[in-house]
C-alpha cells in the first residue's frame, strides 16, 4: 500500500483562510478522486493550539515541536507580517530545509522564509501588494510577480487562488496531469494557471478601457509609483503628444493624467497606512512624496484627515 505524502501547513496569526482552502482542498479532492489516501496534512504553528485567521476563524493546531515526519511544509502568512519573526519556527524550517523536505511559503510566508535565510539566491514570489516591501528587506533576493515558483525545491506562491494552481502543479508532479486536471474541474478552475502568469486583473478590467495607449500608460504609472516619470515621458513611451495623453484622459476619465496618477500614489499610501506598521515617512518615499508632510499635506487635501489620523481611525474600527 502507498504511503501518503504528509503536508504540514504552518500558519502564522493573521493567516489567509483563502490560501489555506487553496492549499488543503485540492489534496481532499485528490484522495476523494483516487479513492485512496494520496495526501495527509496537518495543521501546525509555533506554540499550538488555536491561530486566528485574518476573517477571526480560530482553527487548532499542532505545535511544531510534536510535528509528525513530513514530506513537504508551506508557510501560511498574511496581515501584520513585518513584525513576525518567530526565533522556534525559523529554526524548525531550516531544520526542515537542512533535512531535504520541501519548503514553502503562500502568500506574506515568504517574508518568514527568507528570514530564515532559505531563499538565499533563488527566486521567490508573493503577494503583489508586498512585493516593494520584500524588495526592501531582501534587496539581494530575486522577486517576481508570478503566480508561483519553484526554485531549488523551494514553493513560494502569491497566495489567493494562485494556492490552488501551485497545488495542482505539486498533484501532477507526483501522480500526473490527468489527477490535476480531475480536481481543477472539481472546483469549477476551468483552467491551470502557468506559474509565470501576472498575479493582477488585467489593467483593460480594472479600469475599463481597452485603449492599447492608456493601458500602456496606466502601467507605466503603476510601475513607478516611488520614482515618478513626467506625464511627457508617459505620452513619448505610448506615441502619443502630451496634449493627445491629456485628450484621451480627459475622454475616458474626465481628469487629466497627472491627477489619475496623483491618486493612484494616495491609494496606495492609504493601503500601506491600513495594513502595514511603515512609518509615515517611509510609506511616503514609497508613494513618491519627498516628505511625510508632503504626503501630509495632499493628504488633507484629498482624504480630508492626515495620514496619521487615517491609520489610527483605521486601527480603532478594526480592533
Amino acid at each position: 500500500m502507498m504511503t501518503p505524502r504528509h503536508i504540514g501547513l504552518l500558519m502564522l496569526p493573521q493567516f489567509s483562510m483563502m490560501a489555506l482552502a487553496g492549499a488543503s482542498e485540492p489534496l481532499r479532492a485528490a484522495n476523494r478522486l483516487r479513492g485512496t489516501r494520496l495526501y495527509e496534512w496537518t495543521l501546525l504553528s509555533e506554540t499550538g493550539g488555536p491561530v486566528c485567521s485574518s476573517s477571526g476563524l480560530e482553527l487548532q493546531t499542532v505545535a511544531i515541536e510534536h510535528a509528525p515526519a513530513l514530506d513537504r511544509v508551506f508557510v501560511l502568512a498574511s496581515l501584520d507580517i513585518e513584525t513576525q519573526k518567530p526565533p522556534k519556527m525559523l529554526r524548525y524550517l531550516q531544520r526542515a530545509a537542512a533535512r531535504g523536505i520541501t519548503v514553502g511559503a503562500l502568500s506574506t510566508g515568504t517574508f518568514i522564509l527568507a528570514r530564515a535565510g532559505l531563499l538565499d539566491g533563488k527566486r521567490c514570489t508573493l503577494h503583489w501588494e508586498c512585493i516593494g516591501q520584500f524588495a526592501e528587506e531582501f534587496p539581494l533576493i530575486e522577486v517576481t510577480r508570478d503566480l508561483y515558483v519553484n526554485h531549488d525545491n523551494r514553493w513560494t506562491c502569491a497566495g489567493g487562488t494562485a494556492a490552488i494552481d501551485l497545488m495542482l502543479a505539486q498533484i501532477a508532479l507526483d501522480f500526473g496531469n490527468p489527477l490535476a486536471a480531475g480536481v481543477a474541474e472539481q472546483f469549477l478552475h476551468a483552467r491551470i494557471r502557468a506559474p509565470e502568469e501576472h498575479q493582477r486583473m488585467s489593467i483593460q478590467w480594472r479600469f475599463g478601457v481597452h485603449d492599447r495607449r492608456l493601458t500602456a500608460a496606466i502601467a507605466a504609472m503603476e510601475n513607478n509609483l516611488e520614482h515618478l516619470v513626467g506625464i511627457d515621458v508617459i505620452a513619448e513611451r505610448c506615441n502619443l503628444s502630451h496634449r493627445q495623453l491629456e485628450r484621451l484622459w480627459q475622454q475616458h476619465f474626465g481628469k487629466t493624467p497627472k491627477k489619475f496618477y496623483l491618486e493612484l500614489r494616495l491609494n496606495e499610501a492609504r493601503r500601506l497606512l491600513r495594513e502595514s506598521a511603515q512609518p509615515i515617512a517611509r510609506i511616503a518615499h514609497c508613494c513618491g512624496f519627498v516628505s511625510a508632510s508632503h504626503l501630509g499635506d495632499v493628504y488633507r487635501r484629498t482624504w480630508g484627515c492626515t495620514p496619521g489620523e487615517e491609520r489610527r481611525k483605521f486601527d480603532e474600527t478594526h480592533s
